[in-house]
C-alpha cells in the first residue's frame, strides 16, 4: 500500500479573449471563452484541524491568479505577451503560480498536483508534474 495522499480541488470561472498566435486558423484570429480552471492542492497529511488547506485559502490564491485575466485579452497580460496563450499554457502558469503562493502560505506541506483547463465544455487541458 502506497503512502496517502489528500487531495482538494477548487474549481473558478472567468471571461476572457485571447488568440493563438501561428495558429493558421480560426483560433488565430480574437475571440472569447468563458475559461474554467479547476485547480487541485494536495498534502501527505492533514493539518492540525484535518484539512488539507481551507478551501478560502485555496480560493483567494486561486482567485488572485484568474482576476488578472478576467474581462481582459490575455495576449495583453504577461507572460502571455511572449507566451502562446494556449489553454495548456495557461495550466501550466497557473499550476507555477499557485504552486508558489501555496509554498509560502503553507509551508511547503500543500502542493498542487495538477491544474484543468477548459476552453469550453468539450475542450479541457491538464497541466501536472511527475
Amino acid at each position: 500500500m502506497g503512502a496517502p495522499v489528500y487531495e482538494v480541488a477548487k474549481e473558478f470561472v472567468f471571461s476572457a479573449a485571447h488568440q493563438i498566435r501561428m495558429h493558421g486558423g480560426k483560433c488565430e484570429r480574437l475571440h472569447g471563452h468563458n475559461w474554467r480552471i479547476r485547480v487541485y492542492a494536495r498534502a501527505a497529511e492533514l493539518n492540525r484541524i484535518g484539512m488539507v488547506i481551507d478551501f478560502a485559502d485555496l480560493q483567494r490564491v486561486v482567485a488572485d491568479l484568474c482576476s488578472r485575466f478576467d474581462h481582459q485579452n490575455v495576449n495583453e497580460v504577461p507572460p502571455f505577451t511572449e507566451v502562446n496563450t494556449t489553454a495548456e499554457n495557461l495550466a501550466r502558469y497557473v499550476y507555477l503560480q499557485a504552486n508558489s503562493r501555496l509554498a509560502e502560505l503553507e509551508g511547503g506541506r500543500v502542493t498542487v498536483s495538477r491544474v484543468d483547463v477548459w476552453e469550453n465544455e468539450g475542450s479541457l487541458a491538464t497541466y501536472r508534474e511527475e
